[in-house]
């Protein structure tokens, strides 16, 4: 029997790297994510076959039903990674394709892999579905992290997230801005390792004051009626994360001579920004060569 599941995308407008100490972050599930089909086969194994936004097959691997050992692949880090999340699923669940017959799994993307937007936090949350185990513990068992992905994953609103004892606590927001007309996210051209990131970070972790104000910050972009208003907390919320991770801004870094505001999303360095203007302002980062411009209300689920 076919079964499907579908999980969203994420964008972490607020909280980068102090989410992980128990910051609130105020993340958004993107229109863009990833689904999961699940087919029976003759073959008494497991052939897996990822499929990009283009319809292009970029990863495809075959394993042991009784072991998720891997049996052939054509990416062998990335089959490792898998076979090591399959088995995680399940430890966390013991009658996991336990008594399966052969299956095949298709996963496809609606958004560019490259984009930072959840390729691994839509396979885990996928994955759980499927196996009906909790995703935010398989995502802790597998790759680590807050958590704020796999709520987006599961959310289509805006959520305030944070991590308080190692359980996670979510509330639903409605966003009061009427001038989202004047925000865009931008592409840099590069994705961003997470990993790399949150190990630099946690060499020299926030202070508590320096959480409280992330998550001061986070919560007044709720009271925020006006552009400028908004762009001011975008503008304090860069200093104080630059201040903690020891790096400059994104806007000091590329784009010093830019007249409005401009935040780094997620790890610094890669995948998007958002930053705030007209239409023709972002004409600025076109010319640089930054050719991914998205309004957002095309990005916000």
């Amino acid at each position: 029997m076919e079964k499907s599941f579908y999980s969203n995308g994420k964008l972490l407008l607020t909280g980068e790297y102090v989410v992980l100490d128990g910051a609130t972050a105020l993340a958004i599930p993107t229109k863009k994510g990833q689904s999961l089909t699940v087919l029976p086969r003759e073959e008494n194994e497991l052939l897996w076959s990822s499929f990009d936004v283009e319809g292009n097959c970029w990863f495809s691997a075959e394993f042991s039903l009784k072991t998720f050992e891997i049996l052939g692949c054509d990416n062998l880090t990335t089959a490792q990674t898998l076979s090591r999340i399959l088995k995680e699923t399940r430890r966390l669940q013991p009658d996991f394709l336990s008594n399966s017959m052969g299956l095949q799994v298709l996963t496809e993307l609606n958004f560019p892999k490259n984009w930072g937007l959840g390729t691994s936090s839509t396979l885990i949350n996928n994955i759980a579905q499927w196996a009906q185990v909790d995703a935010f513990l398989l995502l802790k068992n597998s790759f680590g992290g807050s958590g704020y992905d796999i709520a987006a994953a599961q959310h289509n609103t805006p959520i305030f997230y944070s991590k308080k004892n190692e359980l996670s606590q979510i509330q639903e927001i409605k966003l009061p801005w009427d001038f989202t007309d004047s925000l865009f996210f931008v592409y840099l051209n590069q994705k961003q390792n997470s990993k790399e990131g949150i190990s630099h970070y946690k060499k020299q972790p926030a202070t508590i004051k320096e959480v409280e104000k992330i998550t001061d910050l986070s919560k007044k972009l709720l009271l925020c009626y006006t552009l400028s208003d908004f762009e001011a907390i975008l503008n304090a919320h860069e200093e104080t994360i630059s201040n903690i991770i020891g790096l400059p801004t994104v806007k000091a870094t590329l784009f010093s001579d830019f007249n409005r505001s401009v935040k780094s999303l997620g790890a610094w360095g890669g995948d998007f920004i958002i930053a705030t203007g007209t239409l023709e302002d972002m004409s600025y980062f076109s010319k640089k060569g930054y050719e991914t411009i998205i309004p957002f209300s095309e990005m916000m689920l």
